[in-house]
């Protein structure tokens, strides 16, 4: 659509007939920080990028669902979340990815769907509605000692970087919120040092870690153990998010009239039908 047409359609500059029904169907918006996090659930999906305020950004699409990898810490994750909030008007936002356990039960690979989001920052906190125990956000990769605080202070669960920042986009639109979490550090794991390798985009670069843990071998075993349980992480995370969206399916049908069924997406959930 030109820019003539859209204005005088009364849409803003750019916004097609295509975009007007992805609007319509898209119910979730998925906002994860790294690819990795989601890579085996997004595999087959249709990829597509979107430039939002200068930054672009890597969608994934299967039927009414979205998955954006919006990089590391809050105000990259906020960013993503208004992003694709913005280009495809979902009915949910989920944040997605990895946290480490505050309490010592919880096991590498376990998956965390919290009722409460904390934002350390501020102490705001986020009722999603559906799930168990408590998530906090915090500003920065959390090694041991910091993980006994945060778990004094907040009886926490498991600690993340995002959900807190994509729970405060969301509630800006009026948009409903969840979080589905899995343990990538147990809660006595010592961590490599990985902070100072995220940039200012919350981006990690990779590269320079692998060239600073390769001249100090005390650092190999560590980065070794966190790689391999990032992987199980990754594919327990898959896994929990599949399992969420054919439970949100299966409302929908329960809800949807017998004689007019919601459409079956890429993913094998039903979409919502088109006004």
């Amino acid at each position: 659509m030109s820019e003539q047409s859209s204005a005088v359609s009364g849409q803003p500059s750019g916004f097609s007939v295509d975009r007007q029904r992805r609007d319509r169907n898209v119910r979730i918006a998925i906002i994860a920080a790294m690819a990795r996090e989601v890579g085996p659930l997004v595999r087959r999906w249709h990829a597509r990028e979107v430039t939002r305020n200068g930054k672009t950004y890597r969608l994934f699409e299967s039927g009414d669902v979205v998955v954006i990898c919006g990089g590391i810490g809050a105000q990259a994750a906020r960013r993503a979340a208004e992003a694709v909030i913005e280009e495809m008007r979902p009915t949910r936002v989920i944040s997605v990815g990895f946290a480490g356990a505050l309490d010592s039960k919880m096991k590498v690979a376990d998956v965390v769907e919290p009722r409460v989001v904390v934002n350390a920052a501020d102490g705001s906190r986020t009722d999603t509605g559906s799930g168990e125990g408590t998530l906090v956000s915090f500003g920065a990769v959390a090694g041991r000692n910091q993980k006994d605080r945060l778990a004094r202070a907040y009886s926490a669960d498991a600690a993340d970087m995002e959900a807190a920042a994509v729970a405060q986009a969301a509630q800006a639109r009026g948009i409903e919120f969840a979080a589905l979490k899995a343990i990538s550090d147990a809660a006595d794991f010592a961590m490599p040092p990985t902070e100072k390798f995220v940039s200012s985009e919350g981006k990690f670069r990779t590269s320079s870690f692998v060239l600073h843990v390769a001249v100090r071998p005390w650092l190999w075993g560590s980065t070794i153990a966190l790689a391999r349980n990032s992987a199980r992480a990754s594919r327990a995370l898959c896994m929990a998010i599949e399992s969420y969206l054919k439970r949100e399916s299966r409302d929908l049908r329960s809800c949807a009239s017998p004689v007019n069924p919601p459409e079956q997406s890429l993913s094998g959930t039903p979409s919502v039908p088109s006004a």
